[in-house]
């Protein structure tokens, strides 16, 4: 990692740069994908997985066979662990359950909210090299306590059409059965335009590649909603003299080894413990497997020096995290002052490992500087809340005149009228 001491706000500004590439360079490709996916449903799915995933596949749901299999495959020290991280998942999220508001905010004029479930959610879980079985958890478990009617969940298959045994556990754990072996931007499409398969969804959940990314930013053109915008993980870390130095180093890796377009901050006024710190990553980074992709992400990462940890929570603040690590004695008092980040871990022990897997926070979170206007996954994602109003003939007599004068001073003539016609109707009633 590349070390900064004190830098200038032109220095700040440059080192505070995220790895950059525009999806939209991908648009034409990936829209060809969604048109074929459009105009030839099932049948071109099948091509492309045979192009894309190496699948010939004589069908593209998951058998309840195959499902009742997954189980038997995994060992019971993984399923225990799914049980667990379940379990502290739904927890966290059963307590996010919205409460109906009713409120009388005049005489006779009773406004009401409710959250009503999306009817029907598309999920994406990436395979490949890292199945995230552990998202299937985050996103699954929150459509399932919000009562969403339909749960749809899509996979990139393995070469021998076999989906990864821990996505489909996790999967059944969460009440979801309507599993496709279907991958990457193919995959959208087939939620965002149904296939004969296929339904089409409302909303759609879940990472991806740079292709999956793309394709879900042109679903939001028909009518399909996405989770968030997202880009490659990050994590800033805070760190000051006390801290420990293997577990800086330890959770700095844990964000780069998801991929070389990650990027890992380190912010200390300890220059002890800076120097400390790059001795474990180079030591540690030595013994992981995916140490060629971590170090590729180390290579646009940095550590910055600063006079106190106020500079250091402003900067965060000003990058904006997906992840923020308090390693800090008053890592509380420092917590306060958070104003910008996905999702913060509080304090040495609080690894940020702990919630992408099983604390019970979500890990669906923004990335590329949105957490200044985004949060993260959270029940809400999966409801919409809506409002309700009833006027009581009291009601008319209470905002009838305020809502005539607002409608005709902007010169909407017709929604005056809506509310004169009823004015006229309550006063001739009173005489």
């Amino acid at each position: 990692m590349y070390t900064a001491k004190y830098p200038t706000e032109a220095e700040l500004q440059r080192l505070l740069e995220r790895p950059a590439f525009d999806v939209s360079q991908l648009f034409d490709t990936v829209g060809g994908i969604m048109d074929e996916v459009r105009r030839g449903g099932d049948t071109v799915l099948r091509q492309l997985e045979l192009r894309f995933d190496k699948a010939n596949l004589d069908q593209l749901s998951v058998s309840p066979g195959e499902m009742d299999e997954a189980g038997k495959l995994l060992p019971d020290i993984l399923k225990e662990a799914l049980h667990q991280a379940y379990g502290n998942i739904r927890a966290f999220h059963e307590a996010q359950r919205f409460r109906e508001i009713e409120v009388e905010t005049c005489a006779g004029v009773i406004c009401r909210q409710k959250a009503v479930p999306i009817n029907r959610v598309g999920l994406y879980i990436p395979g490949g090299s890292a199945p995230l079985f552990s998202t299937v958890l985050m996103l699954a478990a929150p459509a399932q306590i919000a009562g969403c009617r339909e749960v749809v969940l899509c996979t990139p298959p393995s070469a021998d059409g076999r989906v990864n045994p821990a996505i489909l556990y996790a999967a059944s754990l969460c009440g979801v059965n309507k599993i496709f072996k279907v991958g990457g931007a193919q995959a959208i499409a087939a939620m965002t335009f149904g296939t004969e398969s296929l339904p089409r969804v409302d909303k759609i959940f879940g990472p991806g590649n740079q292709y999956v990314m793309a394709a879900k930013q042109l679903a939001t053109l028909h009518g399909v909603s996405i989770d968030m915008p997202a880009g490659p993980s990050e994590v800033a870390v805070i760190a000051d003299e006390k801290a420990h130095p293997a577990f800086v180093a330890a959770d700095l890796l844990s964000q780069a080894e998801h991929g070389p377009d990650s990027q890992v901050i380190l912010l200390s006024n300890s220059h002890a413990l800076m120097e400390q710190v790059q001795q474990e990553v180079e030591r540690q980074l030595e013994a992981l497997p995916r140490r060629e992709i971590a170090a590729k992400a180390l290579k646009h990462s940095v550590a910055i020096i600063t006079h106190d940890l106020d500079e250091a929570i402003s900067i965060s603040n000003r990058y904006a995290p997906e992840h923020l690590i308090l390693a800090v004695e008053d890592y509380r008092g420092l917590a306060d002052k958070v104003t910008c980040a996905g999702s913060v871990f509080e304090g040495k022990w609080s690894c940020e490992s702990a919630g992408d897997y099983a604390s019970g926070t979500n890990h669906t979170l923004p990335t590329k500087g949105y957490a200044r206007s985004y949060g993260g996954l959270s029940l809400d994602s999966f409801v919409r809340k809506m409002t309700f109003q009833e006027l009581s003939p009291a009601g008319i007599r209470t905002i009838g005149n305020t809502v005539v004068e607002m409608a005709n001073r902007e010169g909407l003539y017709a929604h005056g009228m809506a509310m004169q016609l009823r004015i006229d109707e309550v006063n001739s009633n009173t005489k």
